[in-house]
This record gives structure tokens, sequence and C-alpha cells, in this order.
């Protein structure tokens, strides 16, 4: 019995004496920090497919309009009355007492026909406020006349005075056996008031000659 238990502690003591070595290693230095973090770079930069060049690309804005250089005439009456409009009058003051037309002339320059024309607002209480028209035409139809330019409108209380433009191909309407063409698209682009630019005819007559009056004795 005594036998066993003397063998026992001395396997015991010897389990020990092994395990010690094992606890008794220091603990392992840290290791510095590295300068490539994550990673470090690879040998070759990965290949990138090249685009297409840009030299050759099409723009997705369309092109410029052509410049007019004839005005395409689809009805010869209607072209008639257009040259004799001369007035321009403006909806948005017309009802003033004291408002009065502006002038435009037509001009017919070989196959080109052109207008330009200006109000000057003296309506009481609108002065310096003005409208103009300045473009080519481009069609004349049936009732329409299709005109190439801008017209400018400026009122004082607008964009504290800042002349408000519509631009492009600008459509001018005529009904019936009405002498008024008006400007489809009249409506101000600065506070959306439609502002009633219309292009008048005034077919000045003829004058005839008056007779000569004998002297009276």
């Amino acid at each position: 019995m005594q036998m066993n238990k003397a063998l026992s502690s001395i396997a015991l003591l010897g389990a020990l004496v092994l395990a010690a070595p094992a606890f008794a290693q220091p603990a392992a230095a840290p290791q510095p920090p590295s300068s490539y973090y994550p990673a470090p770079p690879p040998e070759r930069a990965p290949v990138v497919e090249r685009g297409a060049s840009p030299s050759n690309l099409s723009s997705p804005l369309p092109a410029a309009p052509a410049k007019v250089e004839r005005t395409v005439v689809d009805s010869d009456a209607e072209a008639q009355l257009f040259a004799e409009a001369r007035k321009i009058t403006w909806g948005r003051y017309a009802k003033i007492k004291g408002a009065k037309p502006g002038e435009v002339t037509v001009t017919r320059q070989g196959n080109l026909w052109t207008v330009k024309g200006r109000l000057d607002s003296v309506a009481p209480g609108t002065e310096g406020d003005w409208v103009s028209i300045d473009g080519v035409v481009e069609r004349i139809a049936a009732g329409v006349v299709q005109v190439r330019g801008e017209v400018a409108f400026r009122v004082a209380k607008v964009e504290k005075g800042t002349p408000c433009k519509v631009g492009g191909l600008l459509t001018f309407r005529r009904s019936g056996k009405s002498q008024v063409w008006r400007l489809a698209e009249g409506d101000n682009p600065c506070d959306g008031t439609r502002e009633g630019f219309d292009l008048v005819m005034d077919k000045q007559g003829e004058k005839k000659p008056v007779p000569a009056q004998p002297k009276r004795s």
C-alpha cells in the first residue's frame, strides 16, 4: 500500500516538472506595425480598359437652327396683308387711358422678310416700360405668320425692370377678317402674365388729289 502511494506521488511530481517549462516561457514581443497597412501594394497595377475618345461623340442637344435666308410664302393674300402691319398694341396697358400703340416695320429684302418694332408706354404710371420685336419672317401662311427672333417685355415691377424675353420660332395668328396678328407665345416668362402682344395692320389709303379750286375774283 505504501509502495503504491509513493509511486503515485513520484508520477505527480514528474508531471508538474514537465509542465513547468510551458508556463515559464516568456510572452512573445508584439510585432511593429507594418508600413503597408492593411496590405502591401500589388507588384503590378490592374489593367483598366480604355474608354472611347470623346472627340467624335455627338451632342445630345439639338443643333442650332439654320439661318433663315428665305421667307416661305404659302399664302400671297396673307403676305399682302402682313406687309401692311404698322402698329404694335400691348394688352397689359391697352385699357389704360392715354395708352398709345407703337410702331412696327415689315421689310422685304429680296426673298427675305424682316420685322422690327417697339412700343414705349406713355400711359400714366407706366412710363419707362416698353415692348419690342426683332426677327426674320420664316413662313407666311393663311392666318399664320412665323417669325424667328425675339420679343422683349420691360415692366418696372417685374424682375426689377430687367427685360423678359421670349425667343426662337414665334407664331402670330390672325382669324377671319381680323386685322390683328397676336403672338401665341405671349405669356411673360418672368411672371406668367398674358401680355397680349399684337401686330396690327394699318393700311394707309392713297389720298386722292384734290382738284384745284379756281381763284375767286
